[in-house]
């Protein structure tokens, strides 16, 4: 084996276990990476297989949990800390990325046939057809999940219908939901001040009970669309009407609005207000799990960007003025 190749393990620590919670609830992520390069997992000779990761450590350390008993060699390929999936849509899993790192490792002279093993989600930044010009390897996809993989080199690397099945579980998009409620509830920390501010705001001052008193049902309605938005709208994902997350937040925003308000004695400023602010709050925190999801693409993306977007910041001017009448009108100004 060569010297420059790092040896790795298929068994996870403790560290590696705590790694992939901190990268679950916080920016811990964004610097969870492996040195790219060559790495050797298990005792692989030059007839054993070559499988490319991104250097994002947790899809890294998915990938060598997979490789349990067997002898392989992993390309990480320098992706800045990105997923394989997210990576190859900005370009940085890429073709130029993969001939570099074949070139750097000097694969030719450490495996002796010219097989390249790529997961299949990296394949919209790889043009396999010029990294066999350039290198000589061949590239294959092998299956969407990394725990298929064993299965896919013992029936010749090929690859079932299954295997090639895109899965987007209640599980896979449960343990995504942290990820969006966390930054949606340090907003909802300032949001909640500002508005035990404007509640208990008076002519002759703040007054700390009507803050408080006038408030809860705002502060009540903020949470309920943080659970719509960030927890029940990835949870349902399939299940509630229309293709856009702009449009499946706003109806499960909507929904949690008219719940929570059904009981409260709300003045009309106020309760419309809280239909026209919450379900696009909650649409707003819907739309960012598109980045999590394997159900968008980057056009996708931008698309709904381009029809939200307008509509988010029309309403947020609206719901100011709504608030302020609101605020008038309580005052016995209006």
């Amino acid at each position: 084996m060569p010297s420059i190749v790092r040896r790795v393990s298929a068994e996870w620590t403790w560290r590696d276990y705590l790694g992939q919670i901190r990268c679950r609830v916080s920016s811990f992520r964004n610097s969870y990476t492996v040195k790219p390069g060559l790495y050797a997992a298990g005792n692989p000779d030059k007839n054993s297989d070559v499988f490319v990761s991104a250097n994002y450590k947790m899809s890294f350390d998915i990938l060598r949990r997979a490789l349990k008993g067997m002898n392989a060699w992993i390309l990480a390929l320098d992706t800045k800390g990105i997923n394989v999936w997210c990576a190859a849509g900005k370009g940085t899993f890429g073709t130029d990325e993969l001939i570099k790192r074949i070139g750097e490792s000097q694969l030719e002279n450490v495996v002796s046939h010219k097989r390249i093993i790529a997961p299949q989600l990296g394949a919209p930044g790889i043009a396999a057809h010029i990294v066999q010009q350039k290198t000589g390897f061949r590239i294959s996809y092998g299956p969407v999940d990394a725990r298929d993989i064993r299965r896919y080199v013992e029936a010749g690397y090929k690859a079932t219908e299954e295997m090639r099945r895109i899965k987007f579980t209640v599980w896979d998009r449960l343990v995504l939901t942290p990820m969006e409620m966390i930054p949606a509830i340090k907003i909802y920390a300032i949001y909640a001040a500002l508005m035990f501010f404007i509640m208990g705001l008076k002519p002759s001052g703040i007054i700390f009970k009507d803050g408080l008193t006038n408030g809860l049902p705002f502060f009540l309605l903020g949470f309920l669309v943080i659970l719509a938005g960030a927890l029940v709208t990835p949870l349902l994902l399939p299940f509630v009407p229309f293709r856009s997350f702009a449009v499946k937040g706003w109806i499960a925003g909507l929904v949690f609005t008219f719940l929570g308000i059904k009981n409260i004695s709300m003045a009309a400023p106020a309760a419309v207000f809280s239909f026209l602010f919450f379900p696009l709050a909650s649409s707003y925190i819907a739309l960012q799990f598109t980045g999590s999801t394997v159900f968008t693409g980057m056009s996708g993306v931008k698309k709904e960007l381009r029809f939200a977007m307008p509509i988010y910041i029309a309403g947020a001017f609206i719901s100011l003025a709504l608030l302020a009448f609101f605020k008038l009108n309580q005052w016995g100004v209006l």
